[in-house]
């Protein structure tokens, strides 16, 4: 992992250089993507099977009834509990997350109202292969079901032709009716402009890879995807001289199993702390069965910061604006109020990551990539549309028009002003 400390003269230009590095590696795919999408696009179920034989070695898009039903018949009790207890806290948490509609009437007796509308269909794309996430079926579906969603599908690849038996238990866990045994670019493409086997939707959302990501970029303006990047995950932990390595170093090592493309960062005040979690971390990696792809993403876009100042960590944290903080100080409290750009914080020794990403409450769906800058994670506010209603009394024009006719005519809008001129009495 490579090593900084802001006492070099050319940290943060270095900083910098890393960290758009990453986001580089995330762009280079845009062409191909483009490429796959106009293929379905064009092609429909056939380029769709097409890539699915290509990507996935999976010949079916849609799985049948009687397969469904027997793999979630031979899930594990244990799995089937955990996903019914992850369910139940996240639905419990996002609940309470409703947004009420607004009525205003002003003294002239206009009324102004804003009103939440579900959106009417909705694609959630959960990542396969060769994992399998049925928590993020839960943190994405749930969130839309509470908003009153009427039609969610699932798209999901399987591996080797079969889907996840968590997975399937967790989609009818949501009610979700139609799954779909397929992924990647052409997965997205399927779902912003149908097939003859796959109706379009109305948005995309869910995390997933690479070109996953570059795919729901290409989409959007055709379809809706959530206001924020959704892509490889990121972790940054910031540690002081009462952390414990082991945990920290355990932590990072979490984060980086997702995906060759993850960034973990460390940031500590304490070099001999820094030392001890880089041992602990190759100590720890060896023993976990996706070894190998921790290896890349830790070598690639790993980074141990070494910070003098609380000032000079929370700039940093800022500045790199990371899906996942945790603050793992005694003094969390006197930071956490000035750090703005994050998708979730953790607070404390006990607040791990790993929590957050299954039955917590609060939704793993986060912005990456700097994106925390200016969007949040997957909430109920995510399925819903925004609509004004306005209605306006003749008393109300009569007062307010001339005002408006002022700045019609400013604007060189005349045609503006006339239409309000007409229903104003003389």
């Amino acid at each position: 992992m490579k090593i900084l400390k802001n006492t070099s003269k050319n940290f943060d230009k270095v900083l910098d250089k890393l960290l758009s590095q990453r986001i580089n590696k995330l762009k280079f795919n845009s062409i191909s993507v483009a490429n796959i999408i106009q293929d379905v696009k064009k092609n429909g179920d056939k380029a769709l099977l097409r890539y699915e034989k290509k990507f996935n070695k999976n010949y079916t898009i849609i799985p049948t009834e009687n397969y469904i039903k027997k793999s979630i018949t031979s899930l594990d009790k244990k799995v089937k509990q955990a996903i019914d207890l992850a369910y139940s806290r996240i639905y419990k948490f996002h609940s309470l997350q409703k947004f009420k509609n607004i009525s205003y009437i002003d003294k002239f007796k206009n009324k102004l109202e804003y009103k939440y509308l579900p959106i009417e269909s909705v694609a959630i794309y959960v990542p396969g292969s060769s994992a399998a996430y049925p928590s993020s079926v839960l943190m994405n579906a749930i969130p839309a079901i509470i908003a009153g969603v009427k039609r969610i599908i699932m798209i999901n690849p399987g591996y080797k032709g079969k889907q996840n038996s968590a997975v399937l238990y967790a989609a009818r866990k949501c009610k979700i009716k139609e799954i779909y045994s397929i992924g990647g670019p052409s997965a997205i493409a399927a779902a912003a402009y149908g097939t003859n086997k796959i109706k379009k939707v109305n948005k995309i959302v869910g995390p997933g890879n690479a070109y996953v990501t570059a795919a729901k970029k290409e989409v959007f303006g055709d379809v809706g995807i959530e206001g924020m990047i959704a892509g490889p995950s990121e972790i940054l932990i910031v540690c002081d001289q009462f952390s414990n390595p082991e945990w920290v170093a355990s932590d990072l090592i979490a984060q980086a199993e997702h995906d060759p493309l993850v960034q973990c960062i460390l940031i500590s005040k304490n070099k001999q702390f820094i030392k001890k979690v880089k041992l602990e971390i190759t100590k720890q990696f060896k023993e976990i069965p996706r070894a190998s792809i921790i290896r890349k993403s830790l070598i690639k876009n790993g980074i141990l910061i070494y910070l003098n100042s609380d000032k000079k960590i929370i700039e940093t944290v800022n500045k790199i604006a990371p899906e996942h903080l945790e603050l793992n100080v005694q003094n969390y409290k006197s930071i956490v109020s000035k750090i703005k750009n994050v998708g979730s914080i953790c607070l404390g020794k006990y607040a791990v990551m790993a929590m957050t990403d299954y039955n917590i409450g609060s939704n793993h769906v986060l912005p990456t990539n700097g994106s925390a800058k200016y969007s949040s994670g997957i909430s109920v506010n995510e399925f819903y549309k925004r609509i004004s209603y306005i209605n306006l009394s003749k008393k109300g024009i009569e007062s307010l028009g001339p005002s408006v006719i002022t700045l019609a005519n400013y604007e060189g809008l005349v045609a503006h002003a006339e239409s309000v001129k007409k229903r104003i009495r003389r």
